[in-house]
């Protein structure tokens, strides 16, 4: 297994919509192992394909229940609203508390084919969205007020390194 770098904001290869993963074979296996390698070292919860810049439709997560791979997968259902702190491996030492859905049910395909769905409230539901929105070339910036996202731009910018944004 290997651990793969994190690319972080403002990456491209994050913004890019991804490809809808059509070969279930042992490279797909092998890829989910070492994102959930990736992710435990980081550490964090999830893990989108494009972190690691790969553009395909493929996330792994564990919230404490064992880990889990989604591919090819689609928000069916959000419900409710569940205000809470949100970071993310691609924009690293940030965390913003904002409004999200509070449940989500997502449908996709585990990592042999077979259909599977998996569906919670307030962590897992927030999971779901923010690993699907990757999938969609989307960051936890984009989802932020715009007061917020404005001051968190900011920020992200003062802090980086000369050349860097």
């Amino acid at each position: 297994m290997a651990i793969y770098p994190i690319r972080v904001f403002p990456d491209p290869v994050l913004r890019t919509g991804t490809s809808p993963v059509t070969d279930f074979g042992p490279d797909l296996r092998r890829l989910a192992d070492d994102m959930l390698e990736t992710m435990y070292a980081a550490p964090g919860v999830g893990l989108a394909a494009p972190q690691i810049g790969i553009s395909r439709q493929v996330f792994v997560a564990d919230i404490g229940d064992g880990p889990f791979a989604m591919v090819n997968p689609e928000i069916i259902e959000i419900s409710g609203k569940w205000k809470f702190e949100e970071g993310c491996l691609s924009v690293p030492g940030r965390w913003w508390e904002f409004a999200r859905p509070a449940f989500a049910r997502a449908r996709g395909f585990d990592l042999d084919g077979n259909p599977v769905e998996y569906a919670g409230d307030e962590l897992m539901g927030r999971l779901l969205q923010h690993e699907i929105d990757h999938l969609s070339g989307l960051l936890l910036l984009d989802r932020l007020p715009r007061r917020m996202r404005k001051e968190a731009l900011r920020e992200i910018r003062e802090s980086a390194q000369p050349g860097a944004i």
